[in-house]
């Protein structure tokens, strides 16, 4: 069979032809890439006409299409619908990328030559890719001696290796976890849609009856608020903290010699750790200014939990381990605000949610619309395929949602683009969304949790800055921006999911279509702080010790990893037998099998940006057409055409004010 990603899609918007793509063709089409693009950026070389900016960076912008096309096509696969011959297709890919990417980092003659020209009259967004493809280059060792060069290959194709073995593992561990329960009886608490479904993942996992809950990437899994039987809850939570460190599927030894890894090449590369190494392309000025945020931070958080706790053991009448937690706080929130989470479940179901919440939202705020397509090859059934429309009617691009959870696919929530909007190809931006909500059993209704209704939104957001990307380059494009300012708009996005206007558009009950009681919405606000102790505190938690493995120095390496983690959180204030961290280093794919490393900060950096412009919002009428627009060019379509925060400033008229986030954290720091 042809491979037909050797060649451009013919497909709208240059959607990939996923019915006809097998495993095998992407590590084709890979390989072809690499070689494609190593023979151009060698005349790019080799040219001895004076350099100019369109035959130096301009001409490296257009190099690579075919490994670009077939990576972007194969990057959201991989994760959505990773079967075991997905997998050896990625351990592949992942080896040639490597080494690929080292050889064109490493092009002495490739750098010399872009690094010849002379950017002092270039302004705008040719300056910007200047800048960051110089950063770019430097940053990966371009100026380093032989000697050092071949040092840094081994690493990075080690390092390669390890992430690849590292997510292959998780998946695995994470599917192997899944607690199974006898009779109905133990999972008393559920409802009887949630029951079906766990039946139905039972049988699908090979067991003759019972019922199987199965996991999410976080430490908190979602039915422990909801189940009764303390037992029930602790097999749960403790097969969720365990990942990685028992049975058939470790990866704290892997987790360890990484993060050594890291440290030695940061060193190579003249850093003093590899949290240093990787912040020099964030937004935060320094690590030590991300450390002094992060334990300003802390202690209020931990007071916060504590308090939190007292009142939970107050209300139970007994001391609560930590897979009580959840299930108490939402008794709590039920007696004490008249908010019972559970119960509210039947008001949120999925398709009403995401056309007439997420959808709608985007559509009073920006004016695009949204129309389904079932005509598009997607690469699993379960995926659906939208065609968005801008405000005048014009192409905007395809956006795909993949919600349910199933084996193949990786834990949480995230966003992937398979096309770019980047004017220079002249191409139209195809995004995705992926979640793991329980699929319904039968034909049931898919019913979603508040926090699962946070992540819809959420997750789209990012996908808006994907479709509005008004960048010329494809490496400044949409969501292409530092670490620590990627999470921004997606959780600016979060607002709207309970804003009134929008709320009133799609929150009915699914089987009487009645609308929410009145003044829910009012209480869901009084009650938003109740919780915010734990929920910072696991954040902050598994953001400290991130830094703690990535701030290893050259040659220091971990001997029980275990006995790190516990260290390093107990001496940043936290207790981690009270409040796990959100991850813990068996199960913290964003930073050993993703691209957070060092990076998993950013939540709470970006979450500055994101309360102060909550306000913004507020102050100047909420949900209109002028305030998306604003927002829009301001921010979303300018990707990192320019320093995001330079583009905060001019948007909002004012550095971002840390006010508003600890209003909303309960953080009286």
């Amino acid at each position: 069979m042809t491979n037909p990603l050797l060649r451009a899609s013919e497909l709208p918007f240059g959607l990939p032809d996923y019915h006809a793509i097998r495993p095998e063709h992407y590590v084709e089409a890979v390989e072809a890439g690499a070689r494609e693009q190593l023979a151009e950026l060698a005349d790019i070389a080799r040219d001895d006409s004076p350099p100019s900016f369109g035959n130096t960076f301009v001409a490296f912008e257009r190099s690579g299409q075919l490994l670009r096309r077939a990576l972007q096509a194969f990057g959201n696969v991989r994760a959505a619908h990773g079967t075991p011959e997905i997998q050896d297709a990625h351990a592949r890919i992942q080896s040639v990328l490597t080494e690929h990417e080292d050889a064109v980092r490493l092009d002495a003659p490739l750098f010399a030559r872009l690094s010849s020209l002379d950017a002092a009259r270039l302004g705008g967004e040719d300056a910007r890719l200047v800048e960051e493809t110089l950063r770019d280059f430097r940053q990966a060792g371009a100026e380093l001696g032989d000697a050092d060069k071949a040092a840094l290959r081994a690493l990075n194709s080690r390092l390669s290796d390890l992430s690849t073995e590292y997510s292959r593992r998780l998946l695995a561990g994470m599917n192997a976890a899944a607690v199974h329960f006898a009779t109905a009886g133990e999972l008393r608490g559920l409802g009887q849609g949630e029951l079906d479904s766990a039946a139905a993942a039972a049988r699908d996992a090979g067991h003759a009856d019972g019922y199987l809950i199965t996991l999410g990437l976080p430490t908190a899994q979602p039915v422990l608020e909801r189940l009764e039987l303390t037992e029930s809850r602790r097999r749960i939570f403790e097969a969720s903290v365990n990942r990685g460190i028992r049975g058939d599927h470790p990866t704290l030894d892997l987790a360890a010699e990484m993060a050594g890894l890291r440290a030695d090449r940061a060193g190579l590369l003249g850093y003093a750790n590899h949290a240093e190494y990787a912040l020099e392309a964030q937004t935060a000025p320094s690590l030590t200014a991300v450390m002094d945020r992060l334990a300003a931070l802390v202690p209020a958080a931990v007071a916060n939990a504590e308090r939190e706790a007292a009142v939970l053991a107050d209300s139970a009448g007994r001391s609560l381990e930590p897979w009580d937690w959840a299930h108490a706080s939402a008794a709590v929130l039920r007696t004490r605000y008249d908010v019972d989470a559970a119960a509210l479940r039947p008001w949120f179901e999925l398709e009403s949610v995401v056309r007439d919440g997420v959808f709608r939202a985007a559509t009073l705020l920006y004016g695009v619309t949204f129309a389904e397509r079932h005509d598009l090859p997607v690469y699993h059934p379960d995926v659906r395929v939208w065609e968005v429309s801008d405000v005048d009617g014009s192409a905007l691009g395809l956006f795909l949602g993949d919600y349910f959870a199933r084996p193949t696919k990786t834990g949480g929530a995230w966003m992937n683009s398979i096309r770019l909007g980047a004017g220079l190809f002249g191409e139209l931006p195809v995004v995705t969304n992926n979640l793991n909500i329980a699929r319904p059993a039968a034909d049931g209704p898919a019913l979603v949790s508040l926090d699962e209704l946070r992540t819809l939104f959420h997750e789209f957001g990012h996908a808006l800055h994907g479709l509005f990307s008004a960048a010329m380059y494809p490496s400044l494009a949409g969501t292409a921006v530092p670490r620590d300012f990627v999470e921004y708009p997606s959780q600016v996005n979060e607002m709207w999911s309970l804003w009134p206007e929008v709320a009133e558009g799609y929150i009915r009950h699914h089987l009487t279509g009645e609308p929410l009681p009145d003044g829910t919405l009012d209480r869901l606000e009084a009650a938003a702080l109740w919780g915010e102790g734990f929920a910072t505190t696991e954040y902050l938690a598994a953001a400290v010790l991130d830094l703690a493995w990535h701030s290893l120095a050259p040659g220091e390496r971990v001997a029980d990893p275990l006995d790190f983690e516990d260290a390093a959180l107990r001496r940043a204030g936290f207790d981690p037998a009270a409040v796990p961290p959100r991850y813990r280093t068996g199960y913290f794919k964003h930073i050993f099998g993703g691209g957070y490393a060092a990076g998993y900060y950013s939540y709470i950096w970006s979450q500055i940006l994101d309360a102060d412009t909550v306000e913004w919002f507020k102050e100047r009428g909420g949900l209109t057409r002028e305030n998306g627009d604003r927002f829009r060019e301001g921010l979303l379509a300018r990707g990192n055409t320019r320093d995001p925060l330079e583009s905060y400033v001019d948007f909002r008229g004012r550095p971002a004010e840390i006010g508003p986030l600890l209003a909303r954290r309960g953080l009286g720091v």
